[in-house]
């Protein structure tokens, strides 16, 4: 766990870790959740497409609906790394043919389970950091720090 103290809050962040079996274990936390900072390796694009399958997983969550969603775009340090705009780009790509595949599936009279997450997609904010450099960072506590404050979601 993290904690980063400002002068009105204070923020925790847990890094869930991204493996196999480790992911099983996200959904405890989404009934807690504030916010979701998905990183993704921006150096790895043969990983990319698990990286969306396990990012739509997350969006599916009905608990964050209403969550700010942040998509962090590391290692912008290493040349040669995708840019926060191809990210961005290879994900809506990844998306939208995903959508056709799933409603040719369903066939052209069925009910799709889509709006949810295409409302949250259109939240959604990538941004572009180096973890080992730092850069970015701050931005990143920024942004999520006021879309917290702002958000529509209430505790109960």
């Amino acid at each position: 766990m993290g904690k980063i103290t400002l002068p009105s809050t204070i923020l925790q962040f847990w890094d869930l870790g991204g493996q196999r079996d480790i992911r099983l274990i996200w959904p405890r936390y989404y009934d807690d959740c504030h916010a979701v900072a998905y990183v993704v390796d921006a150096t790895d694009r043969d990983r990319l497409v698990e990286g969306w399958e396990v990012f739509e997983n997350v969006l599916s969550a009905p608990q964050i609906l209403g969550v700010p969603l942040l998509l962090l775009a590391n290692k912008q340090d290493v040349p040669g790394s995708l840019s926060v705009e191809e990210i961005r780009n290879h994900y809506e790509e990844w998306f939208q043919r995903r959508q056709r595949e799933h409603a040719a599936e369903l066939g052209p009279m069925s009910p799709t389970s889509e709006v949810p997450t295409a409302e949250r997609m259109a939240s959604l904010n990538v941004q572009g950091i180096s973890a080992i450099e730092g850069t970015g960072v701050r931005d990143a506590v920024n942004w999520l720090f006021i879309r917290v404050q702002n958000s529509r979601r209430r505790d109960s």
